[in-house]
């Protein structure tokens, strides 16, 4: 599991706290600056996932992973109450595009109809010549073992690379998460250091295209990622 925080609160939660998450947050226009080609609500098919924004009927998935201290070890999470987790999910739903400084975009992954982990892409610079996203990708523990992360995380690449032309995609996990570091190397990102005690691994545009041969072009190949806000289909 590679770690994104969506600044969602990680106090307990009261009927209150649920009410404030479903308002509109600060209004855009005082967000700053925008790209000139914003992401948003994308939906991404690959050869045996769907990549989706958060739905509140993951709730029950969403709260089993959450109050369970395996899932969570490697994780900036607390443990959370049920009505914690709804408040945490409620805020994932609304992180649907990147667009400004610092958005955060969270996708369930679904398998066979079932919400099977969650990957996202946090933008943390927009000048295109320096543009920067960090990944993160969480797999639920039952089905871990069959590649799901991996191919999640191609697809968010994909979507980092070919549609918001990134030069370096960052991810960052503890030092004793074994298994994001290797994925990490399998994906090609490289070590470039430490940051308060956590891995950092980084990708850039270069080395990703060189490692995929084919999709250099910057067409993504059909099934493997996203090129825009709808859904490819998946090879035949």
């Amino acid at each position: 599991m590679s770690r994104t925080e969506d600044g969602s609160p990680k106090r307990h939660a009261g009927f209150g706290d649920l009410v404030r998450a479903a308002l509109p947050r600060r209004p855009r226009f005082m967000r700053g600056p925008r790209i000139a080609d914003p992401l948003r609500a994308p939906v991404i098919r690959t050869e045996r996932l769907l990549l989706r924004p958060h739905r509140l009927a993951d709730a029950p998935t969403w709260y089993a992973w959450q109050s369970d201290p395996a899932v969570i070890e490697h994780l900036s999470w607390p443990l959370r109450t049920r009505a914690e987790s709804y408040l945490h999910l409620m805020h994932r739903t609304h992180h649907t595009r990147l667009e400004q400084l610092n958005d955060f975009l969270a996708l369930g992954v679904e398998y066979d109809g079932r919400l099977v982990g969650d990957v996202s892409l946090h933008l943390r610079s927009l000048e295109p010549e320096t543009r920067r996203l960090e990944i993160g990708w969480l797999v639920g523990p039952e089905w871990q073992g069959r590649g799901f992360a991996r191919e999640a995380a191609e697809g968010m690449l994909g979507l980092a690379f070919y549609r918001m032309h990134a030069a370096t995609v960052v991810a960052i996990m503890t030092m004793g998460n074994e298994a994001s570091h290797l994925l990490a190397v399998r994906l090609g990102f490289e070590e470039a250091g430490e940051t308060d005690g956590d891995r950092v691994t980084v990708l850039t545009a270069e080395r990703y295209r060189a490692m995929r041969g084919d999709r250099a072009t910057g067409e993504p190949a059909t099934g493997e990622a996203a090129t825009g806000d709808e859904t490819i289909p998946p090879a035949a």
